[in-house]
Order: structure tokens, then C-alpha cells, then sequence
């Protein structure tokens, strides 16, 4: 094994992603966007015509996982997904897909699929993933759990202002309609419900810059790492 297994949890527009992203640049670890898988599976539903007036056939997407394929590509330094050998990066980050994602990732099926799937990536060690069970389900024994959590308004304006800085129009009102029924809706699934695992340490990064974060978790990545004598 080369490296920890770091596993980063929390609500929506937290900033995990762009936290786990500087993490594993920083260590050199392999960054694995759990989100961005959810995101791509719901992407193949609307694409098939399995979401229609905001209603999942959940049972016609489970008969069509087989042939939902996802891999990552590092292109110009950040990790880029792909669906069916088609890049959909930036594609499955507007439209219906931030609408719909949550009810995708209530299904059992489309669950196990892509746990299986992040830890077969996962199985060298020297990794770094967020998401919303990864310290809970996919990764229980990961040497370090972050779970990540901001003030409602400040992830509302964050969500909001991430929007409109990539062209987006939003109204911050609905953003936060959104962003509340992602909340309810992840931390009350019966499949893999959002929750911080008990050995996790709690970051609230709402008064925090993002190198205020970085520095934090790297002080926590190196006491693991001293304590496994890997630094």
C-alpha cells in the first residue's frame, strides 16, 4: 500500500470536492469524485428518458446499469469523468442533473454498483474521495475521516455564486429551495443515508479560506501518517 486512505463527508456545497482535490494534489494521492459518478449515472437516466416531470423509473435504470461505464481521466492536472468513453465533466454539473442526482442515489443498485466500483479504484492505498458514505460505507477503516460541514448560508452563496461564475442563472432563492430538499433527502434515505461516521473528525469550514482548510487537514494528515510511521 502506498499512502492512506482519506475519506471526506458532508453536505452539499461544502466544498469537499475542490478540499479532497487539493488534498491529493498536495500528497500526490489519486482523487476519486464519488459525486461526479452519481452525478454521471443520473446523466445516463435523463439521456434515456428514465427521468420524466421530475419522477425516476427506478426500476427501467436498474435493467440498464450494465451498460452505464465510468472511468476517470486526468486531463491538465484535474480529474475529469467519463460516461461511455464520453466526457461529461462539465455536463453533469447543470441542467436536470443537480436536480435529479438525489433521487439516483437512493437506488440500492446504482449504491453497490459504484461502491464496488471506488473500491476496486481504490485498492493500491494513496487515496483521497468524497462523497456522503465514504467514511460510513465504502471506506469504514480509512486512516482518516473528515466529515465537512458550513452554515446554510454560507453554502446557499456558494452554490449560488459557483453558478453564475460558470454562466449559470440562478436565482438564490431556489438554490436554497435545492439545496435544502438535497439535505433532507440524503441524510433520510434508507440506502447509505448521509451521517458522520463516530471517528470523524468535524471540519466547519464556514469562516475558513481554502487554504485555512488545506492547512487544517494536512495537520491531521500528518499525525496519521507519523503515527503509521509513513511520513
Amino acid at each position: 500500500m502506498s499512502g492512506i486512505t482519506i475519506a471526506i463527508d458532508g453536505f452539499s456545497a461544502c466544498g469537499k470536492s475542490t478540499l479532497a482535490k487539493q488534498v491529493a494534489k498536495h500528497y500526490g494521492y489519486i482523487f476519486i469524485d464519488s459525486g461526479a459518478m452519481y452525478r454521471a449515472v443520473t446523466l445516463f437516466a435523463l439521456q434515456n428518458g428514465l427521468i420524466e416531470n421530475g419522477e425516476l423509473n427506478s426500476s427501467h435504470l436498474i435493467d440498464k446499469l450494465n451498460n452505464v461505464k465510468l472511468r476517470f481521466e486526468e486531463k491538465e492536472g484535474y480529474s475529469r469523468i467519463f460516461l461511455n468513453e464520453v466526457d461529461v465533466e462539465d455536463e453533469i454539473r447543470q441542467g436536470e442533473v443537480p436536480n435529479n442526482v438525489s433521487k439516483v442515489a437512493t437506488i440500492k443498485e446504482v449504491r453497490e454498483k459504484l461502491v464496488e466500483e471506488q473500491r476496486n479504484m481504490a485498492s493500491s492505498g494513496g487515496i483521497v474521495m468524497d462523497g456522503r458514505d465514504i467514511g460510513t460505507v465504502v471506506f469504514p477503516d480509512a486512516e482518516l475521516k473528515i466529515f465537512v460541514t458550513a452554515s446554510k448560508e454560507v453554502r446557499v452563496t456558494r452554490r449560488w455564486k459557483e453558478l453564475m461564475d460558470k454562466g449559470i442563472q440562478a436565482d438564490i432563492k431556489e438554490v436554497e429551495r435545492n439545496l435544502l430538499e438535497r439535505d433532507l433527502i440524503d441524510s433520510t434515505r434508507l440506502e447509505s443515508p448521509l451521517r458522520k461516521a463516530e471517528d470523524a473528525v468535524v471540519l466547519d469550514n464556514s469562516e475558513m479560506t481554502r487554504q485555512d482548510q488545506l492547512q487544517w487537514v494536512i495537520s491531521r494528515v500528518e499525525d496519521v501518517l507519523v503515527s503509521k510511521n509513513l511520513s
